[in-house]
């Protein structure tokens, strides 16, 4: 029933055309895929063997894609097209002068506590200490990395070609400069 429902959807398919594999013991030959006309007369020959494994899979694999090529798209119904309750405007709500009043005061009243937080001597203190501690830091963490390079002997503070008295004097004057012990 299902090779004729696929047939009769796809009439230029000719069932004459398919030759039933059947299971043989000669020796495995060449692979020859599909079916094929003998050059002694015009009928049509089986396959061999091998290629019947071709065959099954690839018939079923050629009409699953032209079926999925060939379908028309469902139609959802009542929803098809539809872009949801989202794109709906609600409805206007009524404005209520009172609280359209007490919302403008509020807004001015969080404008004039920000200006004053902003304009704050604290505030102010806060942000220079925080740009002195910034320069502080990068500065240990520089000097660090530089008494490092000098241990390591690499890096721009490397102390590489020196003798082994002055590159100890060298590190710990970088120490002492960096307030290391």
């Amino acid at each position: 029933m299902g090779s004729s429902l696929l047939l009769s959807n796809f009439p230029q398919i000719s069932s004459a055309n398919f030759v039933a594999c059947e299971k043989s013991t000669k020796p495995k030959k060449k692979f020859q895929v599909g079916c094929f006309k003998t050059p002694n007369n015009s009928s049509w020959s089986q396959p061999s063997l091998p290629s019947c494994g071709v065959l099954h899979k690839s018939v079923p694999l050629a009409a699953s894609v032209a079926f999925l090529l060939w379908s028309s798209p469902a139609n959802a119904g009542l929803m098809s097209g539809f872009s949801g309750i989202e794109s709906i405007p609600g409805p206007q709500l009524p404005q209520i002068d009172f609280l359209n009043r007490l919302n403008e005061d509020n807004q001015k009243k969080y404008a004039e506590f920000d200006e004053r937080f902003k304009s704050s001597p604290l505030l102010k203190k806060l942000l220079e200490q925080s740009k002195l501690n910034k320069e502080k830091n990068r500065q240990e963490v520089q000097d660090k990395y530089c008494i490092r390079g000098a241990e390591w002997g690499v890096g721009d503070c490397s102390a590489e070609g020196m003798t082994p008295q002055d590159r100890e004097n060298f590190i710990a004057m970088l120490k002492q400069k960096a307030g290391v012990k």
